[in-house]
């Protein structure tokens, strides 16, 4: 396959050319330099993608459990057997620091996977009242997924929709694409049976085609909470079930019985990690109003470990961001915050002495930030930590709450009963407590303009299925000795 033409798309289990001339350019952040080129999927294109899918489904629906978890088993291989050069290609194309990427880029997906293979097959018919309830796969699946976490953010929809029973479409990022070149290489090598599982790849107007075409039986879309509003609507046509992550604003509430010697530098990281670019950072730090000053000091001293540089560089924590783009709005939400009345504790809007070029934004921390302030309700998506104070428990969790976002969250305390009891009033899909890690097994997803649908798991795959029940005239013997 020639990559370097950026006309290669995987379609009905072969690579083809795109039928348009358009190619996006591939840019490595940190050195601003050209790396590749990728199509710009025609509307042909995305048909051919969806109806090859379509035609594939009614095969793959009806394979064995076994089989089908088998396939993900020889990608999880496969995906194993080239993570240096997928941790190498993410970190060209978006600007993460290659430990990072090798650390979590490739981790998470193989845990996407594992995480699928240990609930798959222990969703079995189940027996409510006089009805079999079988889970049949929804169909066929347009995924179309983001660049902070390309791969990740893949395999934590195509891993669960193959399990179902369905088939699908991948449009991963046209910032990010050459990861997902390699994914369908390794599902190729994996003998995936042809159309279910294809890759078209584009922009906007690409993925408006593959949700709007009628092959399509469900959406299943990461990023912007804009984004995912064209779907929801363009789905609403067909109409299509739809699973949307969207955006977050999330709060990290630290109560006044926590070490902070331990919660602050580890909150800078729930806010930093990934350059800030990550739908669930705890952006919003909420502190009693009484340790203020003493959080600014340690946060101002633990900022100085998340070191900017070359993101191929072990030593390096922080890279680029994604792009210009994206450094441009970062800056202009940190100019606005101190235009409002925010005050700068370290960092800014400036670009870096030490990173004349490439896309870098200092690791900055905002006080005297208020609920009612751009940067307290806009998603920044960059590394910006915002501190907030509060007089007591109940104005903590009423600023928490006061968002239109409800992703993520985080609790700090030296006190379970009181931690748990403040998670439990957050309105969030999920709350990190004293920094737990992520728990791939655990249901992901938003509230309010976060948006519809869980990832992960069991609830997951849940996602991939239309529940269908078969009604029986009365119920079966065994089930009546039950009774």
């Amino acid at each position: 396959m020639d990559q370097s033409s950026g006309r290669i798309l995987y379609i009905g289990g072969a690579w083809v050319a795109s039928k348009s001339t358009d190619v996006i350019a591939v840019i490595n952040p940190a050195t601003e330099a050209v790396i590749a080129s990728a199509t710009a999927g025609s509307r042909q294109d995305a048909a051919d993608a969806a109806i090859a899918a379509r035609t594939a489904f009614d095969s793959w629906s009806q394979t064995s459990l076994d089989e089908r978890l088998g396939l993900l088993r020889r990608v999880s291989a496969g995906i194993a057997a080239r993570a240096d050069e997928l941790a190498r290609t993410i970190t060209s194309e978006m600007g993460c620091p290659i430990g990072f990427s090798r650390a979590a880029q490739i981790g998470l997906p193989l845990g996407d996977i594992k995480a699928t293979l240990d609930v798959a097959a222990d969703l079995d018919d189940r027996v409510i009242g006089r009805s079999i309830i079988q889970n049949d796969p929804v169909g066929v699946v347009a995924a179309i997924t983001p660049w902070n976490f390309p791969l990740h953010q893949i395999m934590a929809k195509i891993a669960p929709a193959l399990a179902a029973g369905c088939t699908v479409v991948l449009k991963p990022s046209e910032v990010t694409p050459l990861n997902a070149v390699i994914l369908a290489e390794i599902f190729h090598a994996a003998g995936a049976p042809k159309g279910v599982f294809n890759l078209i790849i584009g922009g906007r107007e690409t993925g408006q085609a593959l949700v709007s075409h009628p092959d399509i039986d469900m959406v299943s879309f990461t990023g912007s909470t804009r984004g995912g509003r064209a779907v929801a609507q363009a789905a609403a046509k067909g109409p299509k079930k739809v699973a949307l992550e969207l955006g977050g604003k999330s709060a990290n509430i630290i109560l006044d019985d926590a070490d902070l010697e331990k919660a602050i530098p580890a909150s800078l990281g729930q806010a930093f990690i990934n350059s800030g670019q990550v739908c669930a950072a705890l952006s919003r730090l909420i502190v009693p109003e009484s340790r203020r000053k003493q959080i600014e000091a340690i946060a101002a001293q633990a900022v100085k470990g998340w070191t900017l540089g070359d993101p191929m560089d072990p030593a390096t924590r922080l890279g680029p961001l994604a792009n210009r783009t994206q450094q441009a709005s970062v800056r202009d939400a940190i100019n606005g915050a101190v235009e409002q009345g925010a005050r700068l504790v370290t960092g800014g809007s400036q670009q870096p002495v030490a990173q004349p070029k490439g896309a870098y934004i200092t690791p900055t921390i905002l006080s005297d930030v208020h609920s009612h302030m751009d940067i307290a309700r806009q998603e920044t998506f960059g590394p910006v930590l915002s501190i907030i104070g509060y007089a007591d428990e109940a104005e903590a969790v009423r600023i928490a709450n006061d968002s239109d976002y409800g992703l993520s969250g985080g609790v700090w305390s030296g006190n379970d009963d009181r931690m748990m009891a403040i998670a439990r009033r957050m309105r969030t899909g999920q709350v990190i407590l004293n920094g737990a890690s992520l728990d791939l097994a655990a249901p992901f997803g938003g509230v309010k303009q976060s948006g519809i649908g869980r990832e992960n798991g069991r609830y997951g795959l849940e996602e991939y299925f239309a529940p269908k029940a078969i009604t029986r005239p009365s119920a079966s013997p065994a089930e009546e000795k039950k009774t």
